[in-house]
């Protein structure tokens, strides 16, 4: 590299006239060479002698061709005589990308458009969900026909991870959302004396609202995506449509027994629930109210019905169709690779609360409007 000198450039007296490229014309040689070429005007006929020119690169490339370019008077590029067939090459492949047409950007979708094709996606989705629904009471449908065709096995199986396996987690968060609640209350009630009355708010709120809306949360959080997860994946490894080549029906195998499961096992995480955020109140009112455990419960019965205390249980069933189902729908949705098995799964989690948290406000209108 000692032994290359910078690049020049030289126009000799001749006629016609020529010319002269020489030395190294790379992004370190070519520094200073700006008033050479600008000193150069514009010459037809002229004749470009590229004999000297020692090394090439892509900076020197650039130079050169914008400098033929300007000189040719008008006309095509000067073409450059003598010069090495690797230099040509590199020359001739700068002259072609800057002759390329530069990629046309996608003009930006109007709002109004992209508001559509949102509200078009979403009934396409509800279109294909209520399908769904209706393929699984059609199965249902089938095996309560043909008690036999129940696959008990995977049921247990799903009663124990998506029930006894969860309770430690809902208890815990059950528990501290009782004492929460108590803890909340107490300055309010301290203010007029109604201490007592802790009972009526911990025992109403847990069993009616937050027993069974936290439960079903944080199931369809572990649950659901579970599920989503597991079918999404043997979607993408085309084991569904083994089963289905095998005769195996993938809505009786994987569906319906997660369905079955988490029938029966929310209402009882529900229960379990109600007795953890009840036992959290009480110790948060004996310990800033002064509400004895005796008094607590005492209070508790009289003022929390029967009916209360099933209403929440009711709600739990209709919960866990709604985790299981909307979990299973996203699971066999899934198509391509991994990455549509993590979307599937964080779209199974975000709709199943949503429509979890809908259905309970569907509820509180419901049971207003019943006086209940």
């Amino acid at each position: 590299m000692s032994d290359l000198s910078a690049a020049s450039v030289t126009l000799s007296a001749s006629t016609p006239q020529q010319i002269m490229l020489a030395g190294a014309w790379t992004a370190g040689g070519i520094t200073g060479l700006g008033k050479d070429l600008d000193g150069i005007t514009p010459v037809a006929g002229a004749i470009v002698d590229g004999s000297g020119i020692q090394s090439l690169d892509s900076a020197g490339a650039w130079i050169l061709h914008a400098f033929l370019k300007r000189i040719g008077a008008g006309s095509d590029v000067l073409p450059v005589r003598e010069m090495s067939p690797h230099f040509a090459r590199l020359l001739k492949e700068v002259a072609t990308l800057e002759d390329a047409k530069p990629v046309s950007r996608e003009r930006p979708m109007p709002m109004l458009e992209a508001f559509g094709r949102f509200v078009a996606a979403g009934f396409d989705q509800a279109y294909a969900l209520f399908s769904f629904v209706g393929e699984c009471a059609v199965a249902l449908a089938g095996s309560i026909r043909h008690p036999s065709r129940i696959r008990w096995r995977p049921i247990l199986f799903n009663i124990r991870s998506a029930g006894f396996d969860a309770l430690p987690i809902v208890g815990l968060l059950s528990f501290l959302l009782g004492i929460v609640v108590a803890f909340q209350g107490a300055d309010q009630l301290k203010q007029y004396g109604a201490n007592i009355f802790v009972a009526d708010l911990i025992g109403l709120s847990m069993l009616r609202e937050f027993a069974p809306l936290i439960t079903a949360i944080i199931i369809a959080g572990r649950s659901g995506s579970a599920y989503a997860a597991q079918i999404g994946s043997m979607s993408v490894s085309e084991e569904i449509s083994a089963m289905r080549t095998l005769g195996i029906a993938p809505l009786e195998l994987l569906v319906l027994p997660k369905i079955i499961a988490l029938v029966i096992a929310l209402p009882l995480l529900t229960v379990f629930a109600d007795v953890m955020g009840v036992l959290g109140g009480m110790l948060m009112a004996g310990s800033q109210l002064d509400v004895g455990f005796v008094q607590f419960f005492d209070r508790f019965v009289s003022a929390v019905s029967v009916t209360s205390y099933l209403i929440g249980i009711c709600k739990a069933p209709v919960f866990a169709v709604i985790i299981a189902i909307v979990g299973c729908f996203q699971g066999f949705r899934t198509s391509g690779g991994a990455d549509s098995v993590g979307r599937q799964t964080t779209r199974s989690v975000v709709q199943s609360i949503f429509l979890v948290i809908s259905a309970d406000a569907l509820f509180s209108v419901a049971f207003s409007l019943l006086d209940m």
